[in-house]
């Protein structure tokens, strides 16, 4: 059985490429000049276009100051991402996005646990809406990128 589109672990490692180069406030062109790279392969290589070889990503991880391991953080068993498995990319879709991102770096800085947790009881009662008003319409579900809110 072949896979439809890039692997999940390859997703995986491009989005916390990206994650990681947001945080420390790095454009693809600057990550790009440090790597000896087109901006464009980098972000080929954030959406998972293309797959980062062994030495290139150890390149980037030592040019966005962190260990290789760093972009495998996260991964969940190995036996999930198994040849075949299904892979429901609907999360990390979002995530790549400058929503996704903003959004994934902003929550952990809400330093009081019922104030997290009443963001995220907002967000489902949101995702539920829509996902009625999907279901009531016949419309598939979808996320809707956005303008940050400031």
């Amino acid at each position: 059985m072949t896979h439809q589109g890039p692997h999940p672990i390859d997703r995986h490692v491009g989005l916390r490429i990206r994650m990681r180069r947001k945080e420390l406030g790095v454009s693809q062109e600057k990550l790009a000049e440090a790597l000896g790279l087109t901006f464009q392969q980098v972000q080929k290589y954030e959406r998972a276009a293309n797959r980062v070889s062994a030495s290139k990503l150890w390149e980037v991880a030592r040019s966005l100051q962190t260990s290789v391991s760093y972009f495998y953080e996260g991964l969940a068993d190995n036996a999930e991402f198994g040849a075949g498995a299904p892979h429901d990319a609907t999360a990390q879709d979002f995530l790549i996005t400058s929503e996704g991102l903003e959004l994934a770096t902003s929550f952990p800085k809400i330093a009081r646990a019922r104030v997290r947790r009443k963001v995220l009881e907002l967000v489902r009662t949101l995702a539920d809406a829509e996902a009625d008003e999907g279901r009531a319409t016949g419309a598939a579900p979808h996320f809707a990128v956005m303008a940050p809110v400031r």
